[in-house]
């Protein structure tokens, strides 16, 4: 690898100041030193600036909220070598969603010259050595994109973040997830996509294919992305290199009984979150299935089981139905209004998501 090689991390956050705080501190014991960190935040309405000046990544930040979007530069020295780091404060002036804030950042990192850009979630904690174990495979033939392996912190690998595409069948995901075993069998494994947890995306990719797509907003984003990289290079995952990933999507769930059979719902203050998954969804189904009749018969039957357990099990039936019927149609057409998801729940266009 060329000494001269620069690498970069770009996160994205929101209102998740100690989640941010782990990763930033994980980010800083990189053996590897990091070149420089870009941090998007979402206007954050948490103290996240406060946090960052405190923890000394930032000096003389003006703690007033503010109306445009704002950037502020430092430089922070590497705890494990004591290496810089530059450190880019990006504060949006509205929450653009997980998608917005990868496309700012990806946008502003590859403009700047940074040859490998390291992505990830403010809820991601790489280990020390994490960096370093990608760098080895940076010189392989044709690979755009390294990924970690992504562990829950109780030592669990969370399958879904590294897989295959699956074009056949859409429903219920477009992805089928990498068997456990296959972590075990090699250093390496080519794969079709990696979730935006510890994924290292080479300039050369993004010559090719641009941006995330920001009009996503959140929700399958980085499927998206690396449906479009799959066609330009290779992804590998390497298996020695861990990041440590606190999920939490299962926790916001509520389970309900019905027949004698568990049934997860959703509670009504994080619906947003189903609008995004099955509007982005369907699109990709739409434009990149290989058995149209397959993907048109799975929405149908998709879209009436879920408003089915609606009538049956759910609060706010008119107003859920009414929120799916347009995520499917949205999906459909193309429409990425991500105004629509606060109309249908609050009647509010500008409601305030929590990612």
């Amino acid at each position: 690898m060329n000494c001269q090689t620069t690498f970069c991390a770009v996160i994205v956050t929101y209102n998740r100041r100690l989640l941010l705080s782990r990763c930033l501190e994980s980010l800083m014991k990189q053996s590897r030193t990091l070149d420089a960190i870009f941090l998007i935040d979402n206007a954050s309405s948490d103290g996240t600036p406060e946090m960052l000046t405190k923890n000394g990544y930032m000096k003389n930040f003006p703690i007033e909220i503010c109306s445009d979007d704002f950037e502020k530069e430092s430089i922070v020295e590497n705890a494990f070598n004591q290496g810089k780091t530059k450190f880019y404060y990006i504060r949006m002036k509205k929450n653009t969603g997980g998608a917005g804030g990868f496309h700012e950042g990806v946008k502003r990192a590859y403009r700047m010259g940074y040859d490998w850009l390291w992505l990830m979630d403010d809820d991601a904690a790489p280990e020390e050595d994490a960096l370093k174990k990608l760098c080895d495979y940076c010189t392989e033939e044709n690979v755009y994109a390294l990924a970690c392996v992504v562990k829950g912190d109780n030592g669990e690998i969370q399958l879904m973040h590294r897989g295959y595409f699956n074009f056949k069948n859409v429903f219920p995901l477009i992805q089928e997830p990498l068997s456990i075993d296959a972590y075990s069998k090699q250093n390496s494994i080519e794969i079709d996509f990696a979730s935006f947890v510890g994924v290292l995306i080479h300039r050369r990719a993004i010559n090719g294919i641009g941006f995330p797509k920001k009009e996503f907003f959140s929700q399958h984003d980085d499927l998206e992305y690396f449906m479009r990289l799959k066609k330009v290079g290779k992804v590998l995952l390497i298996t020695n290199s861990i990041v440590i990933h606190e999920e939490q999507t299962n926790s916001s769930r509520i389970n309900k009984n019905f027949l004698w059979r568990r049934s997860p719902r959703i509670p009504y203050d994080r619906l947003w979150v189903l609008f995004y998954f099955h509007r982005n969804l369907i699109w990709l189904g739409k434009t990149n299935t290989i058995r149209r009749w397959r993907f048109y018969f799975g929405l149908l039957k998709s879209y009436i089981r879920y408003s089915v357990g609606i009538l049956l099990l759910d609060d706010y039936k008119y107003r859920r139905i009414k929120l799916i019927t347009c995520a499917y149609f949205d999906g459909l057409i193309s429409r990425f209004d991500n105004s629509r998801a606060g109309k249908i729940l609050y009647s509010e266009p500008g409601f305030d998501t929590k990612r």
